[in-house]
């Protein structure tokens, strides 16, 4: 294992666009929230005291950005672990650095174009595939600097 320094350039990006992507993550939860009060559509009884507002579970455009934060919630996650064990690989600065805000601003615009101004396709799968890849890539060069440990 490669030791890992807080100096180190790619670990202060790594640090940065993981606490980016946290609060993207946060952030999901007040974007469902305000789609659910802009449309008056709500989950629970309880929460239909606005005047208007009804219990509905299948709003498309509520569901759209729960999927946007489901989706979040199964790849951010993943990231988190595989881009810490990538950093012990050793990896160049300048490739881990790029692969770290890559993936950051390609969650971000997968938001954008998913959930807040959806756009046709291959906007989102575009948005979604680059990051997903970066994943692959960082966990298959752990897996190769590590193989020789099985």
């Amino acid at each position: 294992m490669v030791p890992v320094t807080i100096v180190e350039p790619a670990v202060k990006t790594y640090i940065a666009c993981s606490g980016i992507l946290a609060l993207k993550v946060l952030g999901m939860s007040m974007l469902t929230g305000r789609m659910r009060f802009k449309k008056k559509i709500f989950a629970n009884e309880e929460d239909t005291k606005l005047k208007g507002s009804v219990v509905k579970y299948d709003d498309p455009d509520v569901e759209r950005v729960r999927r946007a934060h489901l989706n979040d919630l199964e790849n951010i996650p993943v990231f988190w672990v595989v881009g810490a064990l990538y950093l012990t690989t050793g990896p160049s600065d300048e490739v881990a650095v790029n692969l770290f805000r890559v993936y950051t601003a390609g969650r971000i615009l997968h938001t954008l174009v998913y959930a807040v101004t959806p756009l046709p396709q291959p906007a989102r799968g575009i948005a979604f595939g680059i990051p997903y890849f970066i994943t692959i890539y960082m966990g298959v060069r752990i897996i190769t600097h590590y193989i020789s440990s099985l």
